[in-house]
């Protein structure tokens, strides 16, 4: 009889987000929702399981732990890229891994979320109403702003779209983009100290990597107008959040729309917590109903594929 541990279940959904019964009579399930960031304690948890099924990349599974669980035989993430796995260190120790497919839309969806809410104040018009106020603050207009756009891969496209129809003037810039291309997506090519001085709202939109992480850090952030807003919904450690902290603290930026950080979850004593000109969602732009049902129940095809010896689905790096 396998042994299956799902990691990371924060809503506690995993089970009923998918038809696990299949596996009935073959494996043993447990969910964990709690979130394990010694290293030691995820090894004593993990050491009795065959099958591990990690949420995105919430639990890093380095070749230090991975040389740790002796019975672990097939890891599988949510997703179709992930950074946070040895691959080398699985392939040496004979263990499969795999990923699913994912919805790619969601995240678009939310950082358009954290921009109306920046915008038009809507988390701190939410709080004053609750206080017994009315009216707190004036909110700011999206038509004839500029939008910059870090990032014009199928994620940034999408929001830049978007900003068309709100009819903001959309600036765009990466490592590798051309004029030709941004011009595609209908923005404009700009470099990236003019899409920060020009930009009303700078939205990240690259993968995690050694050329990307902290490329947001103080130079960049003195660069953007004090009434600007700066969104991220892609990963945490792309922005210097020493920085941006001092940046919103001292008045230097109008405000942040946050969706990943450097530590998650977000330690209690984090100072986004409590700068009001923060407006901070727990890592939730790609998660949807319709996203775990398809990562979990592609997690159950998975691990019937693997117990059957039938092809499963690719995981990597991202490129």
């Amino acid at each position: 009889m396998r042994r299956i541990a799902i990691l990371d279940d924060y809503l506690g959904v995993a089970r009923s987000c998918a038809d696990w019964s299949a596996l009935e009579g073959r494996a043993t399930i447990d969910a964990f929702t709690d979130h394990l960031a010694d290293e030691d304690a995820v090894a004593r948890r993990l050491a009795p399981y065959d099958i591990v099924v990690a949420e995105r990349e919430r639990t890093p599974f380095r070749r230090s732990l991975i040389e740790r669980l002796p019975n672990l035989r097939l890891l599988i993430a949510t997703g179709p890229v992930n950074w946070s796995i040895d691959y080398a260190a699985a392939r040496d120790r004979g263990i499969v891994v795999c990923g699913t497919e994912a919805i790619q839309d969601n995240t678009p969806e939310l950082t358009w979320g954290l921009i109306l809410a920046l915008f038009r104040r809507v988390a701190a018009e939410d709080r004053g109403v609750r206080a017994g106020r009315w009216q707190t603050g004036l909110g700011v207009g999206l038509k004839g702003k500029a939008l910059g756009v870090i990032g014009l891969g199928r994620v940034g496209a999408r929001v830049a779209a978007i900003g068309q129809a709100f009819e903001m003037e959309v600036l765009a810039w990466s490592r590798n983009l051309t004029p030709e291309r941004a011009a595609a997506s209908g923005a404009s090519y700009a470099t990236k100290e003019d899409l920060l001085r020009r930009a009303d709202v700078v939205t990240i939109h690259v993968v995690l990597g050694p050329r990307t992480r902290g490329l947001i850090g103080a130079r960049e952030l003195a660069l953007m107008k004090p009434t600007a807003y700066l969104v991220n919904t892609s990963r945490g450690p792309i922005v210097d959040e020493r920085a941006l902290i001092e940046a919103l603290e001292r008045g230097r930026l109008a405000g942040a729309g946050l969706d990943v950080f450097d530590i998650e979850p977000l330690p209690l004593d984090h100072p986004f917590r409590r700068i009001g000109s923060v407006v901070a969602t727990p890592h939730i732009g790609y998660i949807t109903a319709e996203q775990y049902r398809l990562f979990y129940g592609q997690a159950v095809e998975n691990i019937l594929a693997f117990l059957d010896g039938r092809p499963l689905r690719p995981l990597g790096p991202p490129p």
